[in-house]
């Protein structure tokens, strides 16, 4: 009865197995990040999957925009991999005496009456009948009227509620024509303003751009022993089926897209095993002085992590090495401590970030506790001040620059930039990272995260990197104490606010939105500020994306300054805003945020020696998982456990907080719940990059394909430049 949703169901697969030897003939060296439709591949034709999503048939710019924002991306191949995550049964008939209120079901039924509306306001009913009973169609906007006629029996599909009406049915046909009826429907991950109508067409065209002759870069053994159909024959059964999909379906997806993560990863293994590097050993002299300014012992985990990027500093070959520094840990200390080894050297550095908020906050940091002079290179850095920092990187005079992605603009040119720094590098696109590398001569790359990383995602993400690990925080912090509130008891909350503010401590009051939207109720940073200053008045500040840049660091400066003791803001105060006295954190609708999210704004208090508190605010209707989310919460303030922990509960869509979901970078696979999937894709690339390292061999020149499809530019450059 009802809807069926996905089940064991299976189609008839006849895999089109490897061992196919043709001609491939990509000039790879000619592919750029977005490949151009004007660039021929022959013979397996795969730029038209690269072209916008506004090449497809009654694609428009508005509807692109919609159907980016649930794909990921904006080119067909997004779209291509945008799968459904479940299907609806329409071959089930229901009755309507079975139905079952607020399921879909699926009638055969004779239309009995058809009552019109007397004003506009009312809606338009048809009654129908199977013998078993009887129920309502109810159309308020446009009605098919030639689908539904007096006396007609139709097939119709949509929701039951609990007075026996459907309003407007999903799908109406003729009984004598089912097969104008949809037998398996796509349900797919949707976003606001997008529907399901929107995708089918869309889809149907987006696939038959996948080539009919891409050949198989998979083992005929290993198709055979995990039954699975060819690439194009599980895509087609999955975005277009005429029967529920076999599980081996979207397995066969998924091992395409690890394998595809695994190839590009060995790949820039051996290539930085390979490239060449320069030893940069100094004489601890700088260092000594700037850990003098700095005032502090370091860590042991500190201590530990500077050892390890040093070896590496002092090696022949180029250093790519992860630092992942829990919040408060002092990786920026160690940062700074690794580009005094290169000046010491008698070179360069650079530390690249993505926001000028935290490329401020790094130029403060560095200039408090750097002996030699740092710079500031940004978008508000113009005119002689531009023109200064421009000249000291070009005449070596400035050993150290700070800055956004305006420090690898065309006309920024370094005497000899041996370390570049690049921090929160998942807000970097591949490009942008590549370039600032590319401003020196056998740079050696460290790339900083301020948030913990699952074990699972070092293996699928950053296996390329070797890693460096700091945990515990310096001596004289205190633990955040961090509760749970239901919003229902925001009185209570308020008065420990004004509590708090008496005493002297400055509050962050979190919101996740920027304004109401009619598909969303969640309180607006804007209305919560507005009933916050109703209560404390000029004592609150406000800071959130939309505003002009000025205004927005402004009211931060104002809140540090301690001239405001509230600062209500939306996520932009996430890294890099620093205010030791700050001591209050309140999350509104913790619920709605990712646990990394949480735990990184948590990290904006505990600053300083005062102890330090941390209240989410969450919904009364609060599901299992988030109930999960939020206590772990409560428990731990390690970072890695709450990443490992956040990764298992709900997979890695916000880890690294770029996109609330889909991140990072897994169209199709799960590498928590595909986990022997990806130790088997590993094995599967060593084995193949063991015996043929420049994928040259008819399954390496297939696999080529494979990295294209999966959007692996990185490793495409690498075997392309030898």
């Amino acid at each position: 009865m009802g809807a069926a949703m996905v089940g064991a169901e299976k189609q008839a697969a006849s895999p089109n197995v490897a061992g196919r030897e043709r001609v491939f003939c990509h000039d790879m060296a000619s592919y750029s990040e977005r490949p151009q439709l004007s660039q021929p591949v022959e013979p397996y034709h795969l730029d038209p999957l690269f072209a916008e999503l506004t090449a497809l048939r009654g694609v428009g710019d508005a509807l692109a925009k919609l159907m980016a924002r649930a794909t990921g991306g904006n080119r067909v191949i997004d779209l291509v991999f945008h799968l459904p995550e479940s299907y609806l049964d329409r071959r089930e008939r229901s009755t309507i005496k079975s139905s079952v209120p607020g399921q879909v079901v699926t009638l055969e039924v004779d239309v009995i009456r058809i009552e019109r509306p007397q004003t506009s306001k009312q809606p338009t009913k048809v009654m129908v009948s199977d013998g078993s009973g009887f129920a309502d169609l109810v159309f308020f906007r446009s009605f098919p009227e030639a689908k539904l006629r007096v006396g007609s029996r139709v097939l119709i599909a949509g929701k039951m509620d609990d007075r026996r009406q459907i309003a407007h049915p999903d799908h109406i046909a003729p009984a004598e024509h089912p097969d104008r009826f949809p037998a398996v429907e796509q349900v797919w991950p949707l976003s606001a303003g997008l529907f399901a109508w929107h995708l089918r067409r869309p889809v149907v065209e987006a696939v038959s751009r996948v080539p009919e002759n891409i050949p198989e870069w998979h083992d005929a053994p290993l198709m055979q022993r995990e039954d699975w159909p060819s690439f194009l024959e599980a895509l087609r059964g999955l975005q277009l089926p005429t029967t529920l999909p076999a599980p081996e379906f979207r397995r066969r997806l998924a091992y395409d897209e690890l394998l595809a993560g695994q190839v590009a990863i060995g790949i820039m293994k051996r290539r930085n095993r390979e490239r060449p590097g320069r030893s940069l050993v100094g004489d601890g002299k700088l260092r000594a002085k700037a850990l003098q300014a700095f005032g502090h012992e370091l860590t042991e985990a500190q201590r530990h992590a500077l050892a390890e990027i040093d070896a590496d500093l002092a090696a022949p070959n180029r250093m790519m090495r992860l630092l992942q520094g829990d919040v408060g840990s002092g990786k920026t200390v160690v940062a700074a401590l690794a580009m005094l080894r290169a000046v010491e050297a008698g070179a360069q550095a650079a530390i690249m970030a993505p926001t000028e908020l935290l490329a401020r906050q790094h130029a403060r940091t560095l200039a408090a506790i750097s002996p030699v002079p740092t710079a500031l290179l940004a978008g508000t850095v113009t005119g002689k001040e531009r023109a200064r920092v421009l000249e000291g990187l070009a005449d070596g005079s400035i050993p150290i620059a700070i800055g956004t992605h305006a420090l690898v603009q065309e006309g920024v040119a370094f005497r000899d930039l041996a370390l570049a720094v690049i921090d929160e590098q998942h807000r970097f696109g591949v490009n942008q990272r590549l370039m600032l590398g590319q401003k020196g001569e056998q740079t050696d790359v460290l790339v900083m995260t301020a948030t913990p990383i699952p074990r699972t995602m070092l293996l699928t993400q950053w296996g390329e990197m070797q890693t460096s690990r700091l945990s515990g925080k310096p001596a004289g912090r205190q633990p955040i104490r961090t509760t749970t509130h239901a919003l229902s008891s925001i009185g209570t909350v308020l008065q420990a606010v004004a509590r708090a503010i008496n005493a002297g401590a400055l509050v962050y009051w979190v919101c996740p939105l920027v304004s109401e939207s009619e598909t969303s109720d969640l309180a607006a940073v804007e209305a919560r500020y507005a009933t916050l200053f109703e209560r404390f008045g000029d004592i609150v500040g406000l800071a959130h994306g939309r505003q002009d840049t000025n205004v927005r660091e402004a009211a931060i400066a104002d809140f540090a300054a301690g001239k405001t003791k509230i600062l209500v803001a939306t996520t932009v105060i996430e890294v890099g805003v620093d205010v030791p006295a700050a001591s209050v954190m309140v999350i509104e609708q913790a619920e709605r945020f990712g646990l990394a999210q949480l735990h990184q704004l948590r990290g904006r208090v505990g600053r300083g020696s005062a102890q330090s508190f941390c209240l989410l605010l969450f919904d009364d209707n609060l599901t299992e998982t988030a109930r999960k989310r939020l206590a772990l919460l409560r428990e731990t303030e390690d970072g890695f456990r709450i990443a490992d922990e956040d990764f298992r509960l709900r997979g890695g869509g916000d880890l690294l907080g770029t996109r609330q979901s889909g991140l990072p970078g897994w169209k199709i696979a799960d590498p928590e719940t595909d986990e022997g999937l990806l130790h088997m894709a590993g094995r599967d690339a060593d084995v193949l990059l063991t015996g043929d390292p420049r994928l040259t061999s008819p399954r390496g020149r297939a696999i080529r394909l494979l990295l294209r499809l999966f959007d692996r530019i990185e490793a495409f450059r690498t075997l392309n430049s030898g």
